[in-house]
């Protein structure tokens, strides 16, 4: 595994992923909505890991995708911990334990090592 490409795929899909859904938090009609905006973080989650997946695998290395998807998924919770919670979800009332064992977060990070791994078997391995 090549770890600096890794971290900064994993960094790369973060941002984009905040980005989003900071763009939704602007939305009058899903703003006040966890379930309806990770119902479209799932559907705009596709492209995103696609594209850090393919910055990865652009190197020409062979890592196995469903250590790949876990390692960039982990990156992501690790930048969570360490920037959107604090300064994000602390200051609306959350805490580190509300964020992390909400249900939705996990299924994020099921799809997300899902389509690396399907990424993986169907572009590289």
């Amino acid at each position: 595994m090549k770890v600096g490409r890794t971290l900064v795929s994993g960094a790369m899909i973060w941002v984009l992923i905040f980005i989003t859904f900071t763009v939704m938090s602007f939305i009058p009609t899903i703003k006040d909505s966890e379930l309806q905006q990770n119902l479209i973080l799932y559907v705009l989650l596709i492209p995103i890991v696609i594209l850090g997946t393919k910055f990865y695998y652009k190197s020409g290395a062979k890592t196995n995708g469903l250590l790949l998807g876990i390692a960039m998924s982990t990156i992501g919770l690790i930048l969570d911990a360490l920037i959107s919670v604090p300064y994000v979800i602390i200051p609306h009332g959350g805490s580190y334990e509300s964020f992390f064992i909400n249900p939705l977060l996990f299924i994020t990070s099921i799809e997300y090592i899902l389509i690396v791994f399907v990424y993986w078997t169907k572009k590289v391995k």
